[in-house]
């Protein structure tokens, strides 16, 4: 094999690998400096061609300013590093970024063996004793997988158009700009975390929510998100095709600590079923909680912790169905890592998360927050909490206004 296409296929390897596969941008960078070391070697990049050509900044980049594309080189050295610790240590080719230039260089392992870096798994022995039930389920479940993800697709390629349209000199309005700023600055995209509640049980015989106390965690089934969600993040992508930026989608049961610490976080499901929301940073004035007494014992609220005068003690959905209001929660509160932002979008059902998707996505209801929060239509956005009330209609929310906001 000639020696630049063997290179082009180790940077191939390395996109495609559990280490880098989940960060777009570090993908971007690796492959725009690999095409650039093969097919102009020894010659030199700068800042500027980086900044402008890899990740869509102005033409008013200034380096010495904005330290980005340094961060991203650094990012994407210990990535490499870490690759070739793990599921590159048989690879035959090492690739490095030396520190201090942002040219790849490529290097033949020595007596590289052919050893795989996974070794297949044999093929289950599907036995007749099997249920034929539990195969056609799980045949049904697979093509419900296929089907979300092809939908998935279609929703991130209909912003493309959306993308086009925007170009040139094109801005989105400055109250979006203001709202929006801390998860549209940072170098990387942010984590979009939706609501992925724990079930037992089997779609065709019935489920119920996973019970710690009498269920075992390998019983659980987190294939699951509702309506609004979905809804939402279509609402959310089409807000940051306007800008420019992608969004990394994660359901909630794959989130880890490792996603919250260096990454602006968004998150749509209330805690009841986006249990990562407890290992963060979370609101304070107002929490999801289930009521404990009175006629509506165990249902989900969002409490309001110190209730100013008019205010409701607890915020709960109707009990009519179908259901004609609900409510939902606004939060932005500090990341684990400094200058890190945590956005919350969250209803007592899922059609207030899709309420509070919708909201932060028209320019008069974000307005309409930036005005209730700072009092300007533009002003500067810093921590607060706000609870949303949602007329619906026929399960489409049709209303939503500000009726708490608390500053932090």
């Amino acid at each position: 094999m000639p020696e630049k296409e063997l290179y082009r296929n180790q940077i191939s390897r390395l996109v495609s690998s559990q280490v880098l596969h989940s960060s777009e941008s570090l993908c971007k960078l690796l492959q725009y400096l690999a095409k650039h070391a093969l097919e102009h070697p020894n010659t030199p990049l700068k800042e500027y061609q980086l900044a402008t050509e890899v990740f869509g900044r102005r033409s008013d980049f200034d380096p010495q300013l904005d330290s980005t594309i340094r961060v991203q080189a650094g990012r994407l050295r210990l990535k490499l590093a870490e690759y070739y610790s793990s599921e590159g240590a048989h690879d035959p080719v090492i690739v490095e970024l030396p520190k201090g230039t942002y040219i790849l260089s490529f290097h033949q392992r020595e007596q590289a063996t052919s050893k795989p870096a996974f070794e297949a798994a044999a093929a289950p022995n599907m036995d007749s004793k099997v249920p034929r039930s539990w195969l056609i389920a799980v045949a049904a479940l697979s093509v419900l997988l296929l089907l979300a993800v092809a939908s998935i697709g279609m929703i991130r390629n209909s912003r493309q158009p959306v993308a086009t349209a925007h170009a040139g000199n094109f801005e989105p309005p400055l109250p979006f700009q203001m709202f929006w700023k801390p998860f549209i600055s940072g170098p990387d995209e942010p984590w979009l975390i939706f609501s992925n509640a724990a079930f037992v049980g089997r779609p065709e015989t019935g489920m119920r929510y996973f019970s710690a106390s009498r269920d075992p965690q390998d019983a659980i089934w987190d294939h699951y998100t509702g309506v609004g969600e979905v809804l939402a993040v279509h609402s959310l992508d089409e807000v940051f095709g306007q800008f420019h930026r992608q969004l990394r989608v994660k359901r909630g049961s794959l989130f880890s600590l490792d996603d919250a610490k260096n990454n602006d976080l968004i998150f749509l499901g209330s805690p009841s079923e986006n249990l990562s929301l407890a290992e963060i940073p979370s609101t304070k004035e107002f929490v999801f909680q289930r009521m404990a007494n009175g006629p509506r014992k165990g249902d989900l609220a969002i409490v309001n912790v110190h209730p100013q005068a008019g205010e409701a003690t607890a915020f709960l959905a109707s009990p009519s169905s179908p259901m004609i209001e609900d409510y939902a929660l606004i939060g932005l509160v500090p990341g684990l890592a400094a200058e890190r932002s945590v956005l919350i979008l969250a209803g007592t059902t899922t059609f207030g998360t899709q309420a509070a998707a919708e909201y932060v996505s028209r320019l008069n209801s974000v307005e309409d927050l930036l005005t209730r929060v700072t009092g300007s239509k533009t002003g500067s956005l810093k921590s607060f909490e706000a609870v949303l009330h949602i007329k619906m209609a026929r399960g489409v929310p049709v209303e939503a206004e500000l009726v708490a906001v608390r500053k932090r």
